[in-house]
């Protein structure tokens, strides 16, 4: 089915998606054995952005299940 704004939802999820990998990949790298304050602080500061970008990606994903729902079932 060609659908093109069901193909914009999706790759926007898609675009999310891989948003929010790259932040758990930051946050996870600032998890060091620096135990200074300054490193405990920019770790912490990568969770927030992670959890910003795990709700973008939710929210994109609930968009593109919607559409499909109307789409597909008309409800």
């Amino acid at each position: 089915m060609d659908n093109p704004e069901l193909d914009a939802l999706r790759q926007s999820y898609k675009n999310a998606v891989e948003e929010w990998i790259a932040t758990i990949r930051e946050e996870e790298a600032l998890a060091t054995a620096d135990h200074a304050v300054k490193a405990v602080d920019l770790w912490e500061n990568a969770g927030f952005r992670e959890e910003k970008a795990r709700g973008k990606a939710k929210d994109a994903k609930s968009a593109y299940e919607d559409a499909l729902r109307q789409v597909l079932f008309d409800i």
